[in-house]
């Protein structure tokens, strides 16, 4: 059974657009979610979830700047 590389190495750029791709795959998901019957929307549904999961990781993954020294002025 083959294993995972452990050593992944994405780039900023990278890392934005499997975001934005994630998004975008949200957005449609959701769309379609409105115009289909309520018995199909469950498969979809557990999609959005794991889609908003796997973006929430990729949120709290990131390093936001904050100064070392003096008052942070977040916003």
């Amino acid at each position: 059974m083959p294993q995972y590389n452990d050593m992944i190495e994405l780039s900023v750029k990278d890392m934005d657009l499997i975001e934005t791709a994630l998004r975008d795959s949200v957005a449609s998901l959701s769309q379609a979610a409105l115009d289909e019957p309520e018995d199909s929307k469950a498969n979809r549904e557990d999609t959005l979830r794991r889609i908003h999961e796997l973006l929430g990781k990729l949120h709290d993954q990131k390093v936001f700047y904050r100064p070392q020294k003096g008052v942070y002025l977040g916003g």
